[in-house]
């Protein structure tokens, strides 16, 4: 192993066991620099974890192994300011960091299931399932759930095509991965 292989080892081992150790995140954790992780109750981050440079997590999220995302991708809170608070400007109302926050998006839990590659640049709303094997396009932003073994794309998302191009090829993947 190479120094620089080395030293990033440590860095991620120092992320996911001081710097994020309020959360449950799986060994094999990669982050890119200036990453920022926050949820308000819950992460949990499976084995194999990478997160690509620039990229947030801001709001609750169960995520699984083998999960890639690509740099500058961003999952946020539908509801992180009481936008509906009368007389109060957006910018002043309350918002979900804080202890005494009492709106929406309290209960919202997004989950990104196992082997799961979300590409560049792409934004995923809170609440959303992410299911096991897909693949969101870069740029896209993601507003409801995604099936499984799927190629989402777009602004909003929307399903591209199966990422396999059988059911034959579908069924070899998973008997491989099952051995």
């Amino acid at each position: 192993m190479s120094v620089i292989n080395f030293l990033k080892k440590i860095r991620n081992e120092f992320l996911r066991k001081i710097v994020y150790r309020k959360y449950k995140i799986g060994p094999g954790f990669y982050s890119g620099t200036r990453v920022r992780i926050w949820g308000k109750k819950t992460i949990t981050i499976g084995k194999n974890f990478y997160i690509g440079r620039d990229s947030f997590i801001e709001s609750d999220v169960i995520i699984g192994d083998n999960v890639i995302w690509g740099n500058r991708v961003a999952l946020v809170g539908r509801y992180d300011h009481h936008y509906q608070q009368p007389g109060v400007p957006i910018r002043l109302a309350s918002q979900i960091r804080d202890k005494d926050y009492d709106w929406l998006g309290l209960t919202s839990l997004t989950t990104i299931e196992d082997d799961v590659w979300v590409s560049y640049g792409c934004t995923i709303l809170s609440g959303v399932t992410i299911h096991t094997g897909s693949i969101i396009a870069a740029g896209s932003v993601v507003t409801k759930d995604v099936e499984p073994y799927a190629i989402y794309g777009g602004v909003p998302a929307k399903k591209i095509k199966d990422r396999f191009n059988s059911k034959q090829e579908l069924e070899q993947h998973l008997m491989i991965l099952n051995q």
